[in-house]
């Protein structure tokens, strides 16, 4: 008889997740330490209810039993806790409320082949702006991918040497991580962010002086001068004319002798891995119109819009990079 723990695991995957996100999302990571009954009267709570989550998130490691007092354990308050400087609660939270409900209707995506945001939330239109729709809802994705790029953008940029570039401009750079990582490691390195005007507006409170914040849409405005440009997390979101647009766009705007950096996940060449990679190009297509692509599928589509010279590495974290050159 074949061993049934991968099902078994697979069903109670969900589970785990979503009293993670729950608990998060209530608040109990920035209230400990503390007794189930202060806790229950701080979150406004059932408190049996309350004990059985608890109890969950000790079991998943996530939260220390002593007594009647409940703490975070060490991962938990890195990761967790809303103050700290590493915190990942912000795409935590947003896993909860908008990706949970959207892989719902996952189903409905394998038979259309398209995003889900009508048949979850009834609405249409550019994607993102759904994220902007509100202060609060902007700085909780923005949080979110601010704490993901903290994990990987210092291995990125140091994938390869960048020590021959003037300038660097990330579009669509968001917070600021991945530019701010390329000044630690290239001191002499002038750094640049190029988003939408709310993104602007919410990374004004993550970066710090050495970063210019440029105002833009990198689609439509011409691109700010530099001999060096990122894309972070911002090809998988599109389809491929889209993408090549892009790609032609930014060689165009390049000078002889510049380079595009580009942060994705990297698919095996064979497409059976990594897991991860795996479910990201499962959310892309829950959430946008891209998915996740092998190196190939990259080098490919560079090339066509003239890039000479195109290598990838994968960095050990949960973005791999790719370094495109224009001779």
């Amino acid at each position: 008889m074949a061993d049934p723990g991968v099902i078994l695991d697979l069903i109670d995957a969900f589970r785990r997740s979503k009293a993670m996100f729950t608990a998060a999302t209530l608040g109990v990571f920035d209230r400990t330490p503390a007794t189930l009954s202060e806790l229950a009267r701080q979150l406004d709570v059932n408190p049996d209810a309350l004990e059985r989550l608890l109890d969950a998130c000790v079991g998943l490691g996530l939260l220390t039993r002593r007594e009647r007092c409940y703490a975070n354990t060490e991962v938990a308050d890195q990761y967790l806790r809303r103050s700290s400087p590493d915190t990942l609660l912000g795409y935590v939270t947003y896993s909860d409320r908008i990706l949970y409900p959207l892989w719902g209707n996952l189903a409905g995506a394998v038979r259309e082949g398209s995003h889900r945001w009508r048949q979850t939330f009834g609405l249409d239109g550019p994607i993102f702006e759904h994220f902007f729709r509100t202060p609060e809802a902007r700085e909780e994705f923005f949080l979110g991918m601010h704490g993901l790029g903290k994990l990987s953008s210092p291995k990125v940029v140091r994938a390869f040497d960048l020590s021959g570039y003037q300038k660097l401009v990330d579009l669509g750079g968001g917070t600021g991580h991945l530019v701010m990582a390329a000044a630690d490691r290239y001191p002499g390195l002038k750094v640049a962010v190029f988003d939408l005007p709310p993104a602007i507006e919410t990374a004004k409170h993550f970066v710090d002086h050495r970063v210019e914040l440029l105002a833009g849409d990198f689609f439509t405005d011409p691109l700010p001068p530099a001999d060096l440009y990122a894309l972070g997390r911002i090809l998988h979101d599109w389809s491929e004319s889209k993408i090549r647009r892009l790609l032609q766009k930014i060689y165009a705007s390049l000078p002889a002798g510049g380079a595009l950096l580009v942060v994705e996940r990297l698919l095996d060449p064979d497409k059976a891995g990594p897991l991860p990679a795996l479910m990201q190009s499962l959310n892309m297509l829950c959430c946008t119109e891209g998915k996740e692509r092998t190196l190939k599928e990259y080098e490919e589509m560079l090339r066509y819009a003239g890039f000479d010279s195109v290598q990838g590495a994968v960095t050990g974290t949960v973005l791999d990079a790719i370094l495109a050159c224009k001779s």
